[in-house]
């Protein structure tokens, strides 16, 4: 007997939902839109809400924040009083300054290559203990050549020499230079490679000159190591510069200076009579080192240089490369001619190696031209010079520039010089660097090409990191 096989009862059909309706309010019509999707993960559609994704955006802005402003230098500019006796001042602004003012130097002003490097290469090969330098620029030529073989036969004569260059400033030299130097025992540190690691600090670049020799001699000079720097400052390819060769107690100060960077670059530290020896007088100059590093707050090289301005009285000395003054500066040097001092300025004329940094410093020279200060641009070829000199007494000679790369962005150093003899060398210079400029007046300057002024504006607009 067969049993009928039973089958299952069939589902009632569902009816199927109508489709929705798009709706319009106010205008606005379409679908809602979908939730951001992420890519197939091992086969999984992973979905990420608007929340969670607006989250992670702000995050991740939070973080680009924080990095930003932990590199970000809080830019300050100060005003000074007017000082009415430099003498009885000078103290307290090297104290505010951090710059230690010590007597008994002998101080020798080198002027332009010929006068810089035979000194200098004559010094390291009478060396016997030590040889530090540190320097921004380090680009190719003879004389790279000469200084690599130099510093490589002291140190295999058993002479620590130490080299720290300025990665940016030194990233068109000869590489197998280094290299030799280094196989023959010169111990060289890079200041802030550009690398994945330090892209925070990449912005930061030690623009110091200085050497020290045995702990006895010291130089701080504008002078790059390249072959625009030999000769006499006599064409545009051979530039004009100045610099100073330092015996006394300042070596001392020099030395600090160097061994700040080194120590930072390569956690070794130097110490002890070897490097900060007990240093006898050698000259009548009283001396003092003031060195910029970007920590953020108030820059001490700019309220050195405001200070040594608002304490002139009789005559102002200023040669500088790179000049881009605030409109406190502007301001500041506006009073010094209305308290009757003789405000004279020298720029580079035509020949310039940053024509943006050169148009930059055009756009505040009106105010200064209409205020009184005598301002000439040197013709010949770069006036590559950093120098001040005020009321015949107090020079500051050194890497730094009027801009707000040296004031507040890049680390520099000078040194200035309480002694007229140094004073009136340096101020006969400058009226024998006069023969090759051009006065500007501020009739003519204030009818330069429209062209001209929109380079000026435009290129100003940069000022902060010129």
């Amino acid at each position: 007997m067969s049993v009928p096989l039973r089958h299952k009862a069939e589902r009632p059909k569902r009816p199927r939902k109508p489709k929705r309706r798009e709706t319009s309010r106010k205008g606005i019509t379409g679908k809602l839109p979908s939730l951001p999707r992420l890519p197939m993960i091992r086969g999984r559609k992973v979905e990420v809400s608007f929340v969670t994704a607006s989250l992670y955006l702000f995050l991740i802005l939070f973080l680009v924040i924080i990095l930003w402003s932990t590199q970000r230098q809080h830019e300050v500019h100060v005003r000074v009083p007017d000082i009415a006796k430099l003498d009885e001042a000078l103290p307290s602004i090297a104290d505010v300054t951090g710059s230690l003012i010590v007597p008994g130097n002998r101080v020798q002003v080198l002027q332009n290559g010929d006068g810089f490097f035979p000194l200098l290469f004559a010094d390291i090969a009478g060396a016997r203990q030590s040889i530090h330098l540190e320097t921004y620029v380090w680009w190719k030529g003879e004389v790279c050549m000469r200084l690599a073989k130099a510093l490589q036969d002291k140190a295999r004569q058993g002479v620590e020499v130490r080299l720290t260059i300025d990665a940016a400033g030194a990233h068109n030299a000869d590489d197998h230079l280094f290299r030799h130097m280094e196989e023959a025992g010169v111990k060289i540190a890079r200041y802030h490679p550009v690398r994945l690691a330090d892209l925070g600090l990449i912005n930061n670049r030690t623009h110091r000159k200085l050497a020290v020799i045995d702990a006895r001699v010291a130089y701080v000079f504008g002078h790059g190591i390249a072959e625009e720097w030999v000769g006499n400052g006599q064409d545009a390819k051979h530039w004009r510069d100045t610099g100073v060769r330092l015996e006394g107690p300042v070596v001392n100060s020099v030395q600090a200076l160097f061994v700040q960077h080194w120590v930072e670059t390569t956690t070794e530290v130097l110490i002890g009579d070897r490097y900060f020896p007990l240093q006898p007088a050698a000259g009548s100059a009283r001396a003092h080192m003031t060195a910029g590093s970007p920590h953020g707050g108030v820059s001490r090289l700019e309220m050195i240089n405001k200070m040594a301005i608002a304490s002139a009285r009789k005559r102002l000395v200023i040669q500088n490369p790179y000049f881009i003054p605030d409109p406190d500066m502007v301001d500041l040097l506006a009073q010094t001619v209305k308290r009757g001092v003789d405000v004279r300025m020298m720029i580079p004329g035509p020949v310039t190696d940053s024509a943006i940094v050169r148009h930059a410093g055009h756009r505040q020279l009106g105010p200064l031209l209409d205020a009184g200060v005598k301002v000439y641009e040197f013709q010949r070829t770069l006036s590559h010079q950093k120098v001040m000199i005020v009321d015949g007494l107090w020079s500051l000679v050194g890497s730094t520039n009027f801009d707000d790369r040296s004031l507040n962005i890049n680390e520099e150093a000078s040194v200035g010089v309480i002694d007229r003899g140094v004073a009136a060398e340096l101020e006969a210079a400058f009226a024998h660097d006069l023969r090759d400029c051009r006065q500007l007046d501020a009739a003519s300057w204030n009818r330069r090409p429209l062209w001209h002024k929109l380079g000026d504006r435009l290129s100003y607009l940069l000022n902060d990191q010129l």
